[in-house]
């Protein structure tokens, strides 16, 4: 009974809990790493495509870290990155096919995004970093803890943008008509927020109010 305390007193440990929580907040793979910005350009205009996209680098780096952990010994150096390469890109064709199959909108509005998860440094960087030197719960943790943090990224920006961009969040208004300048109101949406431009906008100013509220990363001058 003791054994079995102490396995799961490890396998959630404040050491693995980190894992989990340092890259939503201290370690955030989008507005601390600077990596995976590109998709927070591209498929942020609406809300339902980025939790879908982030639900999708989910099951691509949990299952992708997992996978690479178990077969790290056995992967030659000089090919490792094909072998993380292979292992990635059979993941996305798995979630690819998932998505025509059941969310067939969905996918046409990702278009080539979902492919180009192949090719997210986010990804890439924790098969390299983590998998190759940790073992599979440790490398799950982390996959899982660093798409929590750049789906949450996404999330945001997404929000502002379907909501300030259309008046709408899922398809559905939000902001009612009476509200709107031709209603007699005193709103009009923000077109600017459709625009790919403002997307970096909204990362750089999460990353303003992040680094204004987190001490930890506060650069010295």
């Amino acid at each position: 009974m003791s054994t079995e305390v102490k396995q799961k007193e490890s396998l959630f440990s404040k050491k693995n809990q980190k894992l989990l929580s340092d890259p939503f907040n201290d370690d955030n793979p989008i507005t601390v790493q600077v990596l995976g910005v590109c998709s927070a350009l591209a498929i942020t205009v609406k809300l339902e495509p980025a939790i879908v996209m982030s639900l999708s680098v989910m099951f691509v780096l949990g299952a992708g870290n997992v996978i690479i952990s178990l077969i790290r010994n056995l992967i030659p150096n000089r090919i490792r990155i094909i072998v993380q390469l292979v292992v990635v890109a059979s993941l996305v064709i798995l979630v690819d096919q998932f998505l025509r199959a059941f969310a067939y909108d969905v996918s046409k509005q990702l278009s080539v995004f979902v492919g180009l998860i192949i090719t997210n440094c986010i990804i890439m960087g924790r098969f390299e970093a983590f998998a190759l030197a940790n073992g599979p719960w440790k490398a799950f943790m982390d996959g899982i803890g660093n798409a929590i943090g750049y789906g949450a990224v996404l999330i945001a920006v997404a929000f502002f943008r379907e909501l300030l961009g259309s008046g709408a969040l899922l398809g559905i208004q939000v902001i009612p008509d009476s509200w709107y300048i031709a209603n007699g109101g005193f709103y009009a949406n923000n077109g600017f927020m459709l625009f790919p431009p403002m997307a970096l906008i909204v990362v750089g100013l999460i990353i303003w109010v992040q680094r204004a509220r987190n001490t930890k990363l506060i650069e010295e001058n």
